[in-house]
């Protein structure tokens, strides 16, 4: 049951990129060179969703693991809230601060979770990874768009 609530979470940040799209004004922007295709958002995202819902279990399970928990609550929080900013309030720079405390709450994740479960430290990884490249072109747009 577990499982399927912290699923639902996922689900629930998952929701904000259906009901904010990116649509014409990210069409606009001025992108870097680096971004990823459009198809390549939804894909990275669905695995991430499930290896966080699949992480989150894992830790429920093992004793002294509240404070990871309560990292986990916080980055899905930050993560939900991200895209209406960015996409919905076009607000560049807000969001660049959004996902870099989203970034250093999941490093901090990912650090406590090699400790007490190595499994879990793995599959948080990917997810880090795509922190990076998703801050990164946020950087970029914000960099580029100023004069928008």
């Amino acid at each position: 049951m577990t499982f399927f609530i912290l699923l639902l979470a996922c689900g629930a940040a998952a929701t904000t990129g259906i009901i904010f799209k990116p649509g014409q004004w990210y069409e606009r922007l001025i992108k870097p060179d680096f971004t990823p295709p459009n198809w390549a958002f939804p894909v990275a995202w669905t695995l991430i969703y499930l290896l966080l819902a699949w992480v989150g279990y894992r830790l429920s399970l093992i004793p002294g693991s509240q404070v990871l928990l309560a990292l986990w609550a916080a980055q899905i929080a930050l993560n939900a809230l991200w895209t209406p900013v960015f996409f919905g309030a076009h607000r560049i720079f807000s969001a660049m601060v959004i996902i870099v405390v989203l970034w250093l709450v999941v490093a901090l994740m990912v650090l406590m979770a090699f400790r007490l479960d190595v499994i879990s430290g793995l599959l948080l990884l990917p997810y880090l990874g795509w922190l990076c490249v998703a801050a990164a072109l946020n950087f970029a747009i914000l960099r580029k768009n100023r004069r928008l």
